[in-house]
């Protein structure tokens, strides 16, 4: 692994707890951070390497003491993984500004949050790697996700902005996009979730992607390019395909 310390946040459960399950043993830290510290202590008690670090990623005073007690305790973190996020279905007429708060708040303010402490130290060290996990429900709205896809958007819109520069630096960036992945988060939804992906194999694509350097890395593939299809189409076919093959199923 070309990693010596890793900060994985999003980590009690999901794409993040399996993702440093991977880890575990082959990186020297893994420290692990999500706001539930009593899930990030059961997984810190049946591994090798993990450290846990609660943390609410919308405080950013938290964001920045973590951030330092894990620089202080285990070294320059060279990956930094940021999968914490949380979704609930919004659509007409409910359309509550408190859900798009918590969505924009949790899902993107908490990136930006970490963000702030991390990059200067990368730029300065001309080294570090960054992976920002969004959605494929942020290549365009898809019903539902009036709060959720919007945030994930955002993200990828950011990375974009970011990765030129932060590559002229020495550092990495990669944008994960995934499909439906059967995770605690997943498990709620009550639509079909087509070719819903294992959360280990979710991992495990996911790792490859990150030891490539790859810039955007997505999974399912075969759901995550029909998803990229819906990009190149007119608005008036997309909202057709909308209409006719997601909300009537």
């Amino acid at each position: 692994m070309p990693w010596r310390t890793a900060w994985i946040i999003g980590a009690s459960s999901g794409l993040g707890a399996a993702l440093a399950k991977l880890l575990d043993g082959r990186v020297g830290t893994v420290a692990v951070s999500a706001r539930s510290a009593e899930s990030l202590t059961a997984l810190q008690a049946s591994s090798q390497t993990l450290a846990a670090y609660p943390l609410d990623i919308t405080d950013e005073d938290a964001v920045a003491r973590c951030y330092r007690d894990i620089e202080e305790r285990h070294g320059p973190i060279d990956l930094v993984v940021l999968s914490a996020g949380t979704w609930e279905v919004v659509s007409p007429p409910d359309l509550d500004p408190g859900a798009f708060k918590k969505s924009m708040d949790v899902n993107f303010m908490g990136v930006v949050n970490v963000l702030a402490k991390i990059v200067p130290d990368m730029i300065r060290r001309e080294s570090g790697q960054i992976a920002i996990v969004s959605s494929v429900a942020g290549y365009r709205g898809l019903p539902q996700a009036a709060a959720y896809g919007p945030t994930k958007a955002a993200l990828i819109n950011l990375a974009e902005s970011l990765h030129p520069e932060l590559a002229e630096k020495g550092v990495t960036l990669s944008i994960i996009n995934p499909g439906f992945v059967d995770t605690p988060m997943t498990a709620v939804n009550d639509f079909p979730m087509p070719f819903l992906m294992p959360v280990d194999e979710a991992a495990q694509r996911l790792l490859r992607g990150l030891e490539r350097k790859s810039y955007e890395i997505t999974f399912p593939r075969r759901f995550t390019w029909m998803l990229k299809a819906l990009r190149l189409l007119p608005n008036a076919v997309f909202f057709w395909v909308v209409r006719t093959f997601i909300l009537r199923s």
